[in-house]
């Protein structure tokens, strides 16, 4: 199986290399049999890279322990469902794994595109080819997953204990897909510079590939999130990790993208915005990969460093330079077709909301790199914190929140006074009232209370244009308020899917401002002792240690202590940490100790408890305690958001550029036609 693995990457090696020369050669322009031949080409690999993943598979399963990634993230004892996540939880496993989703992505887009774009495609083709191509090449000379060890162990060292993990099964993969697919917005993004077709053909194309990467992205940080915050122990999910600033930087270029892409259908401008921004989503994708694998930035996602960083860096150099060279070329060809008339328009609430994006993007990047600009310049890694990122983009997130509330209510081109009074009455009531309510209960942390009143704002535009639109449809075609606010929905899902994705973001921000009144305490406790906290709503929980147990439990020796918990006196129940060490079949120790965090959630607060440790060996203990407020937001926030996000991407709806009747183009204020009820095309933003 190792042998026809390894062929099979050679055999794609050969595939994507012939594809992406008979793509670039231009010949398929006079001799359209070369372009068939383009697209068979993607076919082609992604049949040998399916054969060599099945391969690993085989071995992973089949415990071939002379099989060396085999050997070092399996074991005997490894339960199943972590045996086959060990297929991308290392380098060289995670590699073949990109390659082959990469490779079906780029076999589908040919399968499904319209043949309207048909002279897109073999160039699409080619581009997906040299990306494949140069994974393969990664693994071949650098990271093989096929390399087969001298001898054959009698087990595997197994895997590590920070991804036996439920959600390790489903986070990676979700952030690798998101990475990969940006692949394909890109791949277009290039054939519509080197065929010189730079109206929106290339956009309407890949719209819906780049919907997709964007949830794909959004659901793998957020479950990259959730696996930090249950796994890590360090009573938090988000800390600013260069890893996972990685891993936003794309998701931040890519939401400009979906937004300034209106500007361009429906006003013909921000064209060089978009191409660029589609440039700079790929390539912060490979950055981040490069910034996972090179070891060259500290951090407890990163892989064994190795000289694939190498091959990464100047992988990224290369699509710099070509991409930046081509973009440079075309320039000419991409001047706006409409100047922006006002600061009071739509069009210039867009501009911010890309300007502020970018700005958040270019912070974190920079606070990402200088470590290694100041290791390089001083010869001293200087490490930047979250402090620093939090001066930053706390005031831009709180800006953008802003502009993600104002934008729908302004109108294109120019707004008048009239317009702009009778759209923000509803939505500045909304978020005064939530602003009065929570001083009135005693908050004063400015940037919470600032967050929480923007909030408001946000959920009283989307309301209002919900409210709107419904009304008008039971006024005129007499439906229900149900009936109403589904063909609502359904005669123009980008516009609506987009509103919904917005109160997606705002319960984020909800989420995120409640972390400003976290609680945390550290006490040792012996059995029967307890020990008090207050929780940021005023309530009182008492903890009292029952003691500590031990006991075999899988591929592990646990210790586990536990609390009885009391919230004003009313018993709440039990919550356990746990101490784990981990072994192989043979009853050896492997890695160093890990730690399960016991946590009880409501829709208020989080109960997080991390078991230290036990004071010389007895049932005395340590507990880290903490009471994290509206957690549960931030994972309800998450399902908000790609609920609006597949709305957005569904069949079906009303057609974009429908007709519509003339008018003041805001809100609801074209006459309330079924055109101007769910079928105008310059929707609310995600997808639109």
């Amino acid at each position: 199986m190792t042998l026809l693995g390894q062929f099979c990457l050679w055999l794609a090696l050969i595939a994507s290399a012939w594809g992406a020369g008979v793509a670039f050669a231009g010949r398929w322009r006079t001799r359209p049999e070369l372009a068939g031949t383009a697209t068979a080409s993607t076919y082609g690999v992604c049949a040998a890279l399916l054969v060599a993943a099945a391969c690993l598979w085989k071995g992973l399963f089949a415990h071939d322990f002379n099989i060396e990634y085999v050997a070092q993230y399996t074991s005997r004892n490894l339960p199943e469902y972590y045996v086959f996540s060990a297929f991308w939880a290392g380098q060289k496993g995670s590699l073949l794994f990109w390659a082959t989703i990469l490779s079906i992505f780029g076999a589908t887009v040919q399968t499904v595109t319209s043949r309207r774009h048909a002279e897109l495609m073999p160039y699409v083709a080619g581009i997906t080819n040299v990306v494949v191509a140069f994974f393969i090449l990664t693994m071949l000379f650098a990271a093989n997953p096929f390399e087969r060890l001298p001898f054959t162990p009698e087990d595997g060292r197994g895997l590590n204990p920070q991804l036996q993990n439920p959600g390790m099964t489903i986070h990676p993969p979700m952030l690798y897909l998101g990475y990969i697919s940006i692949t394909i917005p890109f791949a277009f993004a290039m054939a519509s510079l080197l065929s010189k077709r730079l109206d929106t053909g290339w956009i309407h194309a890949m719209r819906k590939w780049t919907i997709l990467s964007w949830l794909f992205l959004s659901a793998g940080i957020t479950l990259g999130m959730w696996w930090a915050y249950v796994e890590l122990g360090w009573g938090g999910y988000w800390a600013w990790d260069p890893v996972e600033n990685a891993s936003l930087l794309p998701w931040l270029t890519m939401t400009a993208f979906l937004h300034s892409v209106m500007i361009q259908e429906k006003r013909g401008m921000l064209k060089r915005w978009n191409v660029g921004l589609v440039v700079a989503s790929f390539l912060l994708s490979i950055f981040g990969t490069f910034i996972t694998r090179s070891g060259i930035i500290a951090s407890v996602h990163s892989f064994a460093q190795g000289n694939v960083g190498t091959f990464f860096l100047v992988f990224l150099i290369l699509i710099t330079i070509a991409s930046s060279a081509l973009l440079y070329a075309r320039w000419p060809l991409l001047e706006p077709e409409a100047e922006l008339e006002s600061l009071a328009s739509r069009e210039a609430a867009f501009l911010f909301n890309n300007l502020a994006l970018v700005g958040i993007a270019f912070s974190v990047l920079w606070g990402t790199l200088f470590p290694i600009l100041s290791e390089a310049v001083q010869g001293t890694k200087i490490t930047v914190g979250p402090p620093f990122f939090n001066r930053v983009n706390v005031p831009l997130g709180l800006f953008l929140l802003a502009l993600t509330g104002i934008g729908p209510l302004i109108a294109w081109r120019k707004a008048s006074a009239a317009n702009l009074q009778r759209q923000f009455i509803v939505p500045s009531v909304t978020g005064l009232v939530v602003a009065v309510a929570l001083l009135a209960i005693g908050i004063r942390d400015g940037w919470a209370l600032a967050a929480w009143t923007l909030a408001g704002f946000v959920l009283g535009t989307v309301g209002q244009e919900f409210w709107r639109g419904i009304r008008a449809r039971v006024k005129i075609h007499g439906e229900s308020v149900l009936l109403a606010f589904n063909h609502l929905i359904s005669r123009n899902r980008r516009r609506y899917g987009g509103y919904i994705v917005h109160v997606g973001i705002l319960t984020y921000f909800v989420a995120f401002a409640g972390m400003a009144f976290k609680v945390t305490q550290e006490v040792t406790l012996s059995p029967g002792e307890s020990a008090e906290l207050k929780s940021p709503y005023g309530h009182t929980y008492r903890f009292t240690h029952l003691g500590v147990s031990q006991y075999d439990q899988l591929n592990r020796w646990v210790s586990a202590a536990s609390l009885d918990v009391r919230k004003d006196g009313v018993p709440q129940g039990r919550i356990t940490s746990e101490k784990r060490q981990h072994k192989d079949s043979f009853g050896r120790n492997t890695f160093e100790p890990s730690t399960e965090v016991g946590i009880w959630s409501n829709a208020r607060e989080d109960l997080y408890v991390v078991y230290a440790g036990s004071v010389g060996g007895t049932d005395r203990a340590t507990y880290a305690i903490s009471i994290n407020p509206l957690v549960m937001w931030v994972w309800l926030g998450a399902g908000i958001l790609i609920v609006g996000g597949l709305i957005t991407m569904w069949p079906g709806g009303a057609v974009v550029g429908s007709r519509r009747r003339t008018g003041v183009e805001a809100g609801y204020q074209t006459p309330l036609t079924d055109a101007a009820i769910g079928s105008r095309p310059e929707g609310a933003g995600i997808g639109s």
